[in-house]
């Protein structure tokens, strides 16, 4: 399928452009390359992907995050694909879902970061893995959010105050460590 062909093509690259991840790559590699159930559907509960968004202010200084309703954690916004191959597109779907922003672009069909992590178990889903290519999305002009029934609150935050948070998620830390090397 072309965009299974296209992401396989952007791992290869990710994994050049950030060797350090180089594993993380291959392990979402691995996924795609599995028989038996769509990795693209939440129904595989070994898991599966699912697209984010690193969404960055106009001026690139600021990341919108979420309180994320299930988890109870600031994360960056992001959801399940659903079935849909093309992870960027579900990044740009899931920002513009979640913040009600207008005039969302995403800057680049390359992922930005790659993260595998554990879902734990709700309800009658049991823990399974995500496996979470993560996408910059930039905002507009229009920075007025609107608050979606997946969260408990949005919010803008420093790039920088996060890079330099050693007590941060870990994932968002190195997105702005990353993302402050990227635009220096």
């Amino acid at each position: 399928m072309e965009h299974e062909g296209s992401l396989r093509a952007a791992l290869q690259d990710y994994a050049r452009r950030v060797p350090e991840h180089a594993v993380v790559a291959d392990e979402f590699r691995q996924l795609l390359d599995e028989d038996g159930e769509d990795p693209f559907a939440r129904a595989r509960l070994a898991g599966h992907f699912t697209g984010s968004a690193w969404l960055v202010s106009a001026d690139g200084r600021r990341v919108l995050l979420t309180h994320h309703r299930k988890l109870d954690r600031w994360l960056q916004l992001g959801g399940h694909a659903d079935g849909d191959r093309d992870l960027a597109a579900v990044a740009l779907r899931e920002a513009e879902e979640e913040s009600g922003l207008p005039g969302l672009r995403l800057e680049s069909q390359a992922p930005f970061d790659l993260d595998r992590h554990w879902i734990p178990e709700r309800g009658q889903v049991p823990g399974h893995w995500h496996y979470d290519a993560r996408y910059v999305v930039r905002a507009g002009a229009d920075e007025r959010f609107v608050v979606s029934g997946e969260s408990l609150d949005l919010a803008w935050r420093d790039i920088a105050a996060i890079a330099a948070d050693a007590q941060a998620d870990e994932s968002l830390r190195r997105m702005a460590l990353r993302w402050q090397a990227a635009t220096r």
